[in-house]
């Protein structure tokens, strides 16, 4: 921790508050702040924007402010770097608000992975590497420079069949859920799609799988959405057999399968939004955003449920607090700007042409 935050955090949410309030009126159009679905209630209140990976990416891109303050992970503010003009800047409240999913994939890894599939085929005539907007810009820079793209769980279907007309294979990363669902619905079989482990030479696969593979999906996981498993549904509806079940495409095959919708956090809010009242709602994807269901749609009778029995909450998603906001807005307030999310020039360069190929082919 900084030592120049210590002080704020000893404020109560009470103290933060209003100073964040009073910041933001000084501030007033330099500044915008973008919530991700996910953020706690008290950080999430502050948004002037909110919405999912794709709908926060379009907005950094818009945004005509100096100061763009992103309250989600990592990835996201450098999303919001990449996009936005240079002489913007770009900040992340809390610099420990990572992402453990983008974590198991690195330039490295992925570059050996290329190295090895190359050794099997010419990768880069048979295969585009597609990357989930959860990674780091290295990556969204690699998949730029060799002829890929970026996807959010948004627009997952339309940027691999953007990526099956560029060549025959898909590299996937990081998350092998979103890529084994997405490549399911689109009539992908099981066995065309193979499991790439970055720990094992050549990802524990023979020639003749990756030959045979229409999408490589790395070895890599959200935490949260790992926690959800099909007895929890199972077992749910045994006591509310009426129950509609909706999941985030992270979750595993199985659960996904067992869901009646499949979709981003857009999705999961518009599809409960626009049920019918008295209808109950069992749902696989992070919990503030799920108690933020409860509480907006309980007037209409609606009963929002977390699919886990235990706990499950993105811990760095969590780590943005009213403390870190105060900090960094006031600030902003006296000149100085802290925590700013800078991505160099060269991987900006080939990360904004994966995000542009993405923006052109999401609806």
């Amino acid at each position: 921790m900084s030592a120049a935050i210590q002080p704020y955090t000893l404020l109560d949410d009470d103290d933060c508050e209003s100073r964040i309030l009073r910041a933001r009126e000084i501030l007033g159009e330099r500044l915008v702040i973008l919530g991700h679905h996910y953020q706690r209630g008290e950080v999430f209140k502050h948004a002037d924007f909110t919405g999912d990976s794709l709908k926060l990416s379009k907005q950094a891109a818009n945004s005509e402010a100096d100061y763009i303050v992103f309250c989600g992970v990592h990835f996201m503010a450098e999303v919001a770097d990449i996009l936005s003009r240079p002489e913007q800047v770009s900040i992340l409240p809390d610099m420990s608000a990572g992402c453990s999913m983008a974590d198991m994939a690195n330039l490295e890894n992925v570059e050996r992975a290329w190295q090895e599939l190359s050794e099997v085929l010419d990768a880069e005539e048979a295969i585009t590497p597609v990357t989930y907007i959860n990674s780091a810009a290295d990556l969204k820079g690699f998949c730029g420079e060799h002829g890929g793209i970026v996807c959010t769980s948004t627009n997952a279907r339309h940027v691999l069949e953007w990526s099956f007309k560029q060549k025959e294979k898909i590299l996937f990363f990081p998350d092998q859920h979103l890529g084994r669902n997405t490549g399911y619905n689109m009539d992908i079989p099981l066995d065309e799609m193979v499991v790439w482990d970055y720990d094992m030479p050549r990802g524990g696969l023979t020639v003749e799988q990756i030959k045979q593979a229409k999408i490589i999906l790395w070895k890599g996981f959200c935490s949260v959405h790992q926690m959800f498993q099909p007895e929890q549904i199972d077992n749910f509806k045994k006591k509310y057999p009426e129950t509609k079940i909706i999941s985030h495409p992270e979750s595993s095959f199985e659960v996904c399968q067992k869901s009646d919708y499949v979709g981003s956090t857009e999705y999961i809010i518009n599809t409960i939004a626009a049920a019918e009242a008295g209808t109950r709602w069992l749902v696989a994807t992070e919990l503030n955003l799920v108690n933020r269901l409860h509480d907006q749609f309980k007037h209409e009778g609606k009963n929002v449920h977390f699919m886990s029995p235990s706990v499950c909450m993105c811990s760095t998603m969590f780590r943005i607090d009213p403390q870190h906001m105060a900090w960094v807005l006031e600030n902003l307030v006296e000149g100085h700007v802290v925590n700013q999310i800078t991505v160099p020039t060269d991987v900006a360069e080939f990360a904004r042409l994966a995000l542009s190929r993405m923006l052109d082919v999401s609806p």
